[in-house]
């Protein structure tokens, strides 16, 4: 399976928050060394947006951090392209009114991946099926 990881969930991940279960964070781990985790570029401006406005706390520099965290053996980046687009035009009226996360599910729809997401709007929409990764 492959999967999109929310940003939320890829900075849970990442920085051992305890929002992500063990079982969780467990499965990204061998997920990732299999090259099965993705991540919208959307996730890396949201990131950043999030650090230069202090809500995302870092052990090391913002560029130093980003650079592990969206390298290769972490996630597959997944560009913001036509496909992208595509998906997001065909996503029903009304859905989710935050652009960053409509771009995020439109690049999952587009490229035929499962989000991992903690969203309820999203979760609930049905829009895109759901990473129900383990819980422990």
């Amino acid at each position: 399976m492959k999967v999109l990881l929310d940003t939320h969930v890829w900075l849970w991940w990442l920085l051992g928050s305890a929002r992500l279960g063990a079982g969780e964070r467990g499965s990204l781990d061998r997920m990732a060394a299999a090259g099965s985790t993705h991540l919208s570029a959307m996730s890396l401006w949201e990131a950043q947006m999030l650090y230069a406005k202090g809500r995302l706390t870092l052990d090391r520099p913002f560029q130093n951090w980003l650079q592990e965290a969206g390298s290769p053996a972490v996630v597959q980046i997944m560009p913001l392209d036509v496909e992208v687009v595509i998906a997001l035009h065909q996503m029903p009226d009304g859905f989710h009114g935050d652009p960053a996360d409509r771009l995020i599910v439109a690049t999952a729809l587009a490229h035929g991946l499962v989000l991992a997401t903690q969203d309820q709007a999203i979760r609930n929409s049905g829009v895109i099926p759901i990473w129900r990764g383990a819980r422990t």
